[in-house]
């Protein structure tokens, strides 16, 4: 007969075996019950889109692979011509689509508001998400936007340039020589544009009129960027990056002293009576991947920020996105929508925008 402490200590040895047991068996059953389930979804989704092609291609593949019995169709359009498209199908009472991966928070409270969408409340999603999201669970914040300034140090100095946004659109310096998009067909535009009008008041769109701001999208700004057309323009982050990496380009990013624009995009399901295939188990798995770990990688891989609080994945050549945070300028969503209109005149009023 083993002495006493003998018999203890084999004991402990299979209590630590068994627990270790029991571990790796908890771990296992997600993933795999996941899996099951994620095999047994079938049918149709359709997702409108605003997403880069190469990131909804990246996206499509690996989507294949984790739904292998559904069949997931992107339709890709820029955000106004997408919502140019909704706008007429809500017209007939039914959307085209299952879910949307479109526009910004303000859009989303508009739809909400309109009975549109259908909720899926997410798990632990106050600490999954450091973007704002509903509460009710209509829409959440998918992928991150970062407005800010760029230039050309091939072209002209950091003494030439605007260190902020309130510079950009009041050095006289600058006067002819500046570019950004256009808020009446720009989701991301319109939100910066609201931020700005928050932080100056209407006399922000005043100064970008006097100093003849040009009003044309992100590609021809690039090209004026590169050929020295523009000394500066107000552009997404992603879209420098982009350029920077694929291109090996010269230009680079400002991010201004008085903020950056934060902008998240949504994901949407349509109430299960006003969408395309009725097939809302399965939007509700995709919007669970999209805000997953490896859902999360083809956004950054896309150059843009990720909504997760703990990660420490940066787009190329970008800086820490929660440093980015404490420099948000914010956006006033609620503001955005129910003024929205309002904005746009104003904006209008000041500088010429060609429909």
């Amino acid at each position: 007969m083993r002495p006493k402490n003998q018999r203890k200590e084999v004991l402990i040895n299979i209590m630590k075996k068994l627990l270790a047991l029991l571990l790796c068996i908890m771990l296992l059953l997600p993933a795999t019950s996941a899996l099951a389930v994620n095999e047994e979804l079938s049918g149709k989704v359709v997702i409108y889109t605003s997403m880069y092609q190469f990131v909804i291609d990246m996206m499509d593949e690996a989507m294949t692979k984790e739904f292998p019995n559904l069949d997931v169709e992107f339709f890709y359009g820029g955000t106004g011509s997408l919502q140019q498209k909704l706008a007429g199908e809500i017209e007939t009472g039914k959307l085209g689509c299952d879910m949307m991966l479109v526009a910004e928070p303000a859009y989303s409270l508009e739809l909400k508001e309109g009975g549109w969408l259908h909720p899926y409340v997410i798990k632990d999603a106050e600490n999954l998400l450091r973007f704002p999201y509903d509460k009710e669970g209509y829409w959440y914040p998918v992928r991150v936007c970062n407005m800010v300034l760029a230039y050309n140090p091939e072209r002209y100095t950091p003494e030439d340039l605007p260190k902020s946004f309130e510079e950009f659109a009041h050095d006289k310096s600058l006067k002819g020589l500046i570019s950004m998009g256009n808020p009446l067909t720009s989701g991301t535009t319109m939100a910066s544009v609201a931020a700005l009008s928050d932080l100056y008041g209407y006399e922000y769109f005043e100064a970008l009129g006097a100093n003849n701001v040009m009003i044309e999208s992100g590609s021809v700004a690039l090209t004026k960027l590169e050929t020295g057309e523009c000394k500066a323009i107000m552009i997404l982050e992603e879209s420098v990056l982009k350029k920077r990496k694929d291109e090996g380009s010269k230009l680079s990013v400002i991010y201004p002293e008085d903020g950056v624009i934060l902008i998240p995009s949504t994901v949407m399901t349509v109430a299960e009576d006003r969408s395309a295939n009725m097939n809302i188990a399965a939007c509700q798995a995709i919007t669970d991947w999209l805000l997953s770990e490896a859902g999360q990688k083809f956004v950054v891989a896309g150059y843009m920020h990720s909504v997760f609080k703990g990660s420490r994945d940066v787009p190329f050549d970008s800086v820490d996105t929660n440093e980015l945070i404490k420099k948000d300028i914010g956006v006033d969503w609620v503001r955005t929508y129910k003024q929205r209109n309002e904005i746009q005149n104003a904006f209008q009023q000041s500088v010429t925008v060609s429909k």
